[in-house]
């Protein structure tokens, strides 16, 4: 039996650290209270970052040996479901908590501009660097762009052409069916990809291997999973504290709240998406990344809109200015890069150049 909690602690010691975390500021509220001193600031957003991206990062572990067990495509999608309802909860919390209206429409963008040119970018560049030419199987990439490109017009691009409401908003219906239009393709989608479609989501033997990698019965990383999820919820609207304090007070760019979450969200994903292209396993790489993009804006747009509705807080969703033009560009970028089954050295570096060119205009005003 002791035998068997030092092993636990071994292993899940970044648990203790999150939980420890989490009780110190619900009993303490007054940690808060000093962010004018550009020390302490740094600090308790060091801190809270850190420990809020260990346990997403222990999440996606969690979720990682779920998807082992049961195989594709149920393994992706387990983990971008994971990954997306952290998104979905951090984004609420600091929606319930500050006063931007834009935050989850700049937290959405940043997640699409993260995946779709950086960790697109970087796995197929290495990917290709490593293995000359990486194949996946067209159809399926091309089930995921012919969801995700009207989701993104629909939600980023639409309410700036609205003219129900003045500025980039959508009226109380054009809202609610906007959310009854998202559930409905995301639903169809998971039915198509677990169903009578699965095989789109293959490629040659990529196909997962049910081999457990632990001795671990499915309900101990389930719980776990959950588990860690709960401070990475609780202390993510901490965390909009000091990031509120350096829009408000220090001036920096208000994107700096939606990128900041977006890397806490994206950082996990990117990392299994990486090593599945360096393994040679692209289709794998490919379910993630698309997948997240599919699962954040079918699934965070609908939470968001019943969070406004219900709290009251005004939302804006219409990109303005440069963002309109990167999210296009992407979008058609990607189109392309996933068009003939294969990727090379080239593709990776447009998108890559793409992720340079969005991280430039950041600090556009």
């Amino acid at each position: 039996m002791i035998h068997r909690l030092v092993m636990f602690t071994r292993k899940e010691w970044l648990l203790g650290i999150s939980l420890g975390t989490s009780l110190i500021f619900f009993f303490d509220d007054t940690l808060s209270e000093h962010l004018a001193n550009p020390y302490w600031l740094g600090i308790l957003s060091i801190w809270l970052f850190a420990v809020i991206l260990g346990a997403a990062l222990s999440v996606v572990r969690h979720a990682d040996h779920l998807a082992i067990r049961l195989g594709e495509p149920y393994g992706t999608l387990i983990l971008t479901l994971a990954v997306t309802s952290i998104e979905v909860m951090s984004i609420s919390a600091v929606m319930t908590h500050g006063d931007n209206p834009a935050m989850a429409r700049d937290t959405l963008f940043s997640v699409i501009m993260i995946v779709l040119n950086g960790m697109v970018g970087f796995s197929l560049l290495i990917g290709a660097w490593r293995h000359r030419e990486q194949y996946y199987n067209l159809q399926g990439a091309n089930t995921y762009l012919c969801v995700i490109i009207p989701l993104a017009v629909l939600s980023l691009i639409l309410p700036n052409y609205t003219l129900t409401t003045p500025g980039p908003k959508l009226s109380a219906l054009q809202e609610t069916f906007l959310a009854i239009i998202f559930l409905s393709l995301y639903g169809a989608f998971l039915v198509m990809q677990t169903g009578r479609h699965r095989g789109y989501f293959h490629f040659g033997d990529e196909t997962e291997h049910n081999t457990p990698t632990t001795p671990h019965p499915l309900a101990y990383h389930a719980i776990l999973l959950a588990i860690y999820m709960v401070p990475v919820i609780f202390l993510a609207e901490q965390f909009s504290k000091p990031l509120d304090y350096l829009i408000d007070t220090l001036h920096v760019p208000g994107k700096l709240g939606g990128i900041t979450i977006a890397l806490l969200v994206a950082t996990p994903e990117a990392l299994g998406a990486i090593r599945a292209a360096i393994a040679n396993r692209l289709q794998r790489a490919v379910n993630i990344f698309l997948g997240s993009v599919l699962s954040t804006i079918g699934l965070t747009i609908p939470a968001i809109l019943a969070v406004s509705s219900f709290s009251g807080q005004s939302i804006v969703l219409g990109l303005q200015h440069t963002d309109t033009v990167m999210l296009l560009l992407t979008l058609t970028v990607s189109i392309v890069t996933f068009a003939s089954g294969r990727t090379n050295v080239l593709q990776g570096l447009v998108h890559l150049i793409l992720f340079a060119a969005y991280l430039l205009l950041i600090f556009e005003n």
